[in-house]
Parts: structure tokens; sequence; C-alpha cells
């Protein structure tokens, strides 16, 4: 599948070996607790989850968990030069995809879902939005606004 460019820009930006290998690398996070999705980061982005793991206490129910379902779910790979990468089988399985691939910004990763799942589920998510805001929904309403600066506007 293809990484659009922007997002390829993003995973070199994230790759510690960039530019030097103009070939940059991603961690595919997969599992069954994703529901329907991948998780892609960047390779920086990937190290901060570890040391976020690091952090537990060594021995702990939490760093047993968070190792098992995020390091042991993890597939490191490398965006090829003409941008794509090849899925593995089990994680198209996975997804459920057969055809196309929609990828999601999703600020400090992207997801990677099959078309047709994806649309479902924006399909799903815009309905229940009107329903609970009448109509009346903006999504920049889900966000503060930036805060003012003092004695400024």
């Amino acid at each position: 599948m293809s990484i659009p460019a922007d997002f390829r820009s993003v995973l070199a930006d994230g790759d510690p070996r960039c530019p030097e290998n103009p070939l940059p690398r991603m961690v595919v996070l997969h599992g069954p607790h994703l529901k329907n999705c991948l998780h892609a980061y960047t390779i920086e982005a990937m190290e901060e989850i570890e040391q976020g793991i690091k952090a537990l206490p060594r021995g702990s129910d939490a760093r047993k968990r968070a190792s098992r379902m995020i390091l042991g779910k993890s597939w490191d790979t490398e965006v090829d030069k003409d941008g794509r990468i090849v899925l593995p089988q089990r994680l198209r399985q996975q997804i459920g995809m057969t055809g196309e691939a929609t990828m999601a910004a999703m600020g400090d990763f992207f997801e990677i879902w099959s078309a047709e799942t994806y649309a479902e589920a924006e399909a799903a998510e815009a309905a229940a939005m009107e329903e609970e805001f009448d109509g009346d929904f903006d999504p920049l309403s889900l966000i503060d606004p930036p805060s003012q600066s003092p004695g400024g506007q």
C-alpha cells in the first residue's frame, strides 16, 4: 500500500536515520484492542512509548500488560523508494482489508483502515454526532480554543 507523501515526510522527520538513509522506518501497532484499524508511529514516537513502558515498575502487571499489548504487537517496517509498504497478511486480516486502504491522521500517529470499514465507521460517527448535537455539530467545538496571551489579543 502507498503511504501518502505528507505522512512519509512525517515518518522521515521522526526517523533519526534520515536523511542519511532516505527510506524512513515506521512502527505499526496491531492487536484486538485497536478495533478494526492499525496504528502507525514514527520511530521517535515509538521510542517515547517504549520509555513510558520502561518507566513502569519492573515486574509490575501494568508493565507486563503494556509490553505485551504494545511492544509485543508492533511491527517495524521501512517505506520503500516508491513510498509503499507491504502489510503482512495477518495484519490485513486483522482489519479485514481485502482491497483499498484508508489512512487517517491522528496527531502523533496515523491509523490504517480497510477503506470499506473506515467509511462505515466514519458514517456512524457522523450520524452519532449529528444526533447528539441536534444537527448542529462543528468538530472544532471538541477542542479548547488557544488561550489568549496576557495583555494581548
